[in-house]
């Protein structure tokens, strides 16, 4: 076992966010708050953690999985009760252990492991991270000695005047040596406004063991934001995006309109590209440099080569490569791969298909399960036929073909290289390269129709 363990609080219900979800499974960025904060404190260095669950534990534990260990807190009874339950784990174990909460999605990584290192630097038996506040009501006040050492932190509603007229509150996240953690949890109780055993009431009990307890103050107050509303939840919604997008502007990227730009942390974009308003890039999307992207754009799990352009575009689970020019109004399906200089038009579907460098697809067309080769040009209203009602089946079109307008090619079939199909064909059987394939009735006009279907 490593020398930090992180224990994440995640047992609230959340009563305020109205749902059946648990609190910390809303995501924030695209993923659970409880993720970021996981992979926050793997960032600090914790490389075992331990996840306190209460409502709807089996939820949370499915989606924990084997990144933590879970122990459940049946009853409420409060924060020092809660990490009571990880007696059965940690008891014997002897380090620190990180107390943070699940419920904290804007936790920086780098800052919990400065704060650890301050920590083991301070020599404590705990410290406690600690913000100064313009507006501390509703948080715990910080009670320091003239020695600047943290001797209790008192609860808002337990707090006198002169105490509440503190401005440096807790934060909730603390470092505490074990095994004297729980030494310190079995002396604490519940006799207090709420009813509940505090965890804060750990740091008086250590102060008055004689132990050293150290106040560690964060300039980041963002980043000790606790969610318990879905106000709460877009808040750091907007402070989370706001950081992904000033980070990638100093990386070189152009943001046009950050208001209206919503791009996840796990989202990579080359130097010298344009996010233009109104799109979304989501998962683990890469855009390639010198790329115009936008306006109104969602990309989830997209790759994008250098120099593309795509405007009023759906993608997902796909490829793009570079020079690519798409949209509007394009819907990219998954495990769709779109080679090097491929345009693809207004109104244009490609579900699981390959396109090949410098083919045209204008307007109008779906592509689906289909091989596309390279040069090739698709007209409008093109269909690939692809689903016979009990299995899908795949259209060839290969190197230079040319597929006439208001075509239909009703796999499985193969277009040869250089074959043409002439416009208004159904066509059921392969074109050899070379040929042209015609497949539409022959016509045939009726003289004077016009006239006397005019005729009263």
């Amino acid at each position: 076992m490593s020398d930090l363990v992180a224990v994440i609080l995640a047992a609230g219900k959340g009563t305020r966010m109205r749902s059946s979800l648990p609190k910390v499974l809303h995501k924030v960025a695209g993923k659970p708050m409880l993720d970021h904060v996981l992979q926050a404190a793997e960032t600090a260095g914790a490389d075992k953690k331990v996840v306190v669950a209460g409502f709807a534990s089996e939820q949370v534990a499915a989606f924990v999985g084997r990144r933590a260990d879970i122990v459940v807190q049946a009853e409420q009874l409060g924060t020092g009760h809660a990490v009571l339950q990880t007696a059965s784990l940690l008891r014997d174990y002897h380090g620190t252990v990180m107390i943070i909460c699940g419920d904290t999605p804007l936790l920086d990584g780098e800052e919990l492991k400065a704060f650890y290192r301050k920590h083991l630097a301070a020599k404590a038996a705990a410290t406690v991270l600690t913000a100064v506040v313009s507006e501390p009501a509703g948080y715990g006040r910080v009670l320091r000695n003239a020695a600047g050492n943290v001797t209790a932190i008192v609860e808002e509603k337990d707090a006198t005047d002169e105490e509440k007229a503190i401005c440096e509150i807790n934060t909730g996240i603390y470092c505490i040596e074990s095994p004297l953690l729980f030494e310190a949890l079995s002396s604490i109780t519940c006799s207090n406004a709420q009813g509940e055993y505090y965890l804060t009431d750990v740091l008086a009990s250590l102060d008055r063991m004689g132990q050293k307890v150290a106040g560690v103050t964060t300039g980041d107050t963002d980043m000790i934001l606790g969610i318990n509303s879905r106000r709460q939840l877009a808040e750091a919604e907007a402070i989370m995006r706001r950081r992904v997008l000033d980070r990638l502007m100093d990386e070189g990227v152009t943001i046009m309109d950050p208001a209206s730009t919503f791009i996840e942390p796990t989202v990579e974009i080359g130097r010298d590209s344009i996010i233009y308003p109104f799109t979304w890039l989501e998962g683990c999307t890469k855009i390639g440099p010198e790329s115009e992207i936008g306006p109104q754009v969602r990309l989830t799990d997209v790759l994008v080569g250098s120099g593309s352009k795509l405007q009023f575009v759906y993608g997902h689970d796909c490829l793009v490569g570079s020079k690519a020019t798409i949209g509007p109004y394009v819907h990219l399906r998954p495990d769709t791969v779109i080679e090097e200089g491929v345009k693809l038009g207004n109104f244009v579907e490609v579900k699981n298909s390959h396109i090949g460098s410098g083919s045209k697809v204008p307007h109008l067309s779906y592509i689906g399960d289909s091989d596309v080769g390279s040069g090739v040009n698709i007209g409008c209203g093109c269909v690939t036929v692809n689903y016979d009602g009990r299995q899908k089946h795949r259209t060839v079109i290969e190197d230079g073909a040319f597929i006439g307008c208001n075509s239909n090619l009703v796999a499985p079939v193969t277009i040869g290289e250089g074959a043409y199909v002439a416009a208004g064909s159904t066509v059921t059987k392969n074109v050899p390269s070379g040929d042209l394939g015609v497949a539409r009735a022959k016509q045939s006009n009726i003289k004077g129709w016009a006239a006397k279907r005019r005729e009263p």
